[in-house]
């Protein structure tokens, strides 16, 4: 039987997976339709909605523009310091929580109940960090840093942790033979070879942290996140729409650097 005629033979069995998979995805999307609602719009919700619209694109300049304490540039910088440290706090407990959970580094029952730890520290959403945290210490930006910190462990842990398993064990095999402890391996071995992955990484977890910066300042957790809430509750769209158009200009920028540094980094 020749190579056509193999595929010839294959094409209704695709056909049959394709159909399937379509009426799949239409059911799903049928059943998801059910549950929107669209008895409860009325008169009065589509002129708040155009008050909405109105007010984000007649936004409020003198708060957009100002430097106090209560301008969007103050309340972005401070957004801005929360998200860094998060990031660095979180990069630095990442680390020999990576090595403890790469199972070519470690014990195999080492590394499994470090990534049980991993597991369980990602479960928790960052909102539930965020209010232990304002507990603990009180409202304030140094509650969207540990927040920031926590939450970025379990991600960047497990992206550490799989840069860790693909490492070439040659060097570390020559390491071992010429009797290296395991601190020596990790240094002059596993460091050199991780360090520009694991600094992308960052990166990239800094420019999502940005955005849970700005979310946890509805907690109290600092940052811009507050202000946004209390305009939004005061019907003050004009402030909401300077602080989405601050916001919005930040994280185009920030995204725009780590873009660059990721590729700096990854390519040489």
């Amino acid at each position: 039987m020749t190579t056509i005629e193999k595929q010839l033979q294959a094409q209704p069995r695709n056909m049959r997976y394709v159909l399937t998979l379509t009426v799949i995805i239409i059911a799903l999307f049928a059943w998801s339709l059910a549950a929107v609602n669209l008895k409860d719009i009325n008169q009065s919700g589509l002129k708040i909605a155009q008050n909405i619209i109105t007010g984000i694109l007649n936004p409020d300049l003198n708060l957009l523009l100002s430097v106090s304490k209560q301008s969007v540039l103050y309340l972005l910088l401070e957004t801005v310091a929360i998200a860094f440290l998060g990031t660095i706090v979180g990069a630095i407990l990442s680390v020999p929580l990576a090595f403890l959970a790469a199972s070519n580094i470690v014990p195999k029952p080492v590394a499994w109940l470090t990534r049980l730890l991993l597991i369980f520290i990602r479960t928790i959403p960052a909102l539930v960090y965020g209010l232990m945290f304002i507990r603990v210490s009180g409202p304030g930006p140094f509650s969207g840093v540990m927040t920031i910190g926590i939450t970025s462990v379990g991600m960047l842990s497990k992206l550490y942790v799989d840069a860790i398993e693909e490492l070439d064990t040659k060097v570390l095999e020559s390491m071992t033979s010429i009797g290296c402890t395991t601190f020596e391996k990790v240094r002059y071995g596993i460091l050199p070879q991780l360090m520009s992955l694991f600094l992308s990484v960052m990166i990239y977890r800094f420019d999502m942290n940005m955005r849970e910066a700005s979310i946890l300042g509805l907690v109290g957790a600092g940052g811009i996140g507050a202000p946004l809430i209390f305009a939004m509750n005061g019907y003050k769209w004009n402030q909401v729409g300077a602080i989405l158009i601050g916001l919005v200009i930040l994280i185009l920028i920030i995204e725009w650097i780590s873009n660059k540094l990721r590729t700096k980094l990854v390519k040489g």
